[in-house]
């Protein structure tokens, strides 16, 4: 048996996200289609995490098992020359049976982007929250800032729909840095950049809602101690759309690449 490591960037705009879903686009769907014509093997994709539909990514990383005899470069090529032009493999490397998409992964980094200009530009609106009114960004970088830690993000993350998978659930995070500036490829544009060890469903689009809320003054940086207090998600910022959010890369322990 062999064992493959794939790094993977798509536009998640027309897909139902990551995860396989019956009847409807997604990113592991894709993959995993193409992989079992390459492999005549049911092949099983596992990833590092499960991006919601319309979230994008740079660095999703996935990996599988198989007993082809095809190299990690002619998997690349073949899985782009047969993906649509929305996913590309990045990368792909043949790795030691220890790693996993899932259980290797250490960290991840998350980039939210907010267009702050009166006149929303057509090529970035798959990408970006629209929002050109006022905005206190002085008192959302205090407010980020109070996010990094071990806290409990109940009041940042959605229901699983189930009260007793919400009640097992283990709330508790890391968060090792956060970041709000404006984009220096675009002095329009504010980016929110938020590096983690995991994360809850929604949290990163909770916790741009909340600094949202912190900017209109709706809130203020003191109140994000409060949030996590309470663990009590309507008390928190609104979840924002999902076009405006991507997975910059996922971090794993060694992957023992092979040669």
């Amino acid at each position: 048996m062999r064992y493959f490591k794939l790094t993977i960037a798509y536009d998640g705009t027309d897909f139902h996200g990551w995860q396989f879903q019956p009847g409807k686009p997604t990113i592991q769907g894709e993959v995993v289609g193409i992989l079992r014509k390459l492999t005549q093997e049911n092949v099983q994709l596992a990833g590092t995490g499960r991006t919601d539909a319309g979230v994008h990514a740079l660095g999703q990383v996935a990996s599988f098992k198989t007993q082809s005899r095809m190299s990690a470069g002619e998997f690349q090529h073949a899985l782009n020359c047969m993906l649509p032009p929305t996913i590309r493999i990045v990368d792909a490397e043949e790795v030691g049976p220890d790693f996993s998409a899932r259980f290797s992964a250490k960290g991840k980094v998350y980039r939210y982007r907010i267009y702050r200009g009166r006149v929303l530009p057509p090529m970035i609106w798959r990408y970006v929250l629209h929002y050109p009114w006022p905005l206190d960004e002085d008192a959302m970088r205090l407010a980020a800032a109070k996010f990094v830690g071990v806290h409990d993000f109940t009041s940042f993350a959605a229901s699983t729909g189930s009260e007793e998978d919400d009640k097992e659930r283990e709330m508790k995070r890391e968060i090792f840095s956060t970041e709000l500036v404006r984009s220096p490829a675009d002095d329009q544009e504010l980016v929110f950049t938020v590096h983690g060890r995991s994360f809850l469903r929604y949290m990163v689009r909770k916790m741009v809602g909340t600094l949202l809320h912190v900017g209109q003054g709706k809130l203020t940086p003191d109140d994000i101690d409060r949030l996590f207090e309470l663990r009590d998600r309507s008390k928190s910022g609104p979840t924002v759309p999902s076009q405006g959010l991507v997975m910059v890369r996922s971090e794993h322990n060694e992957s023992y690449r092979i040669t």
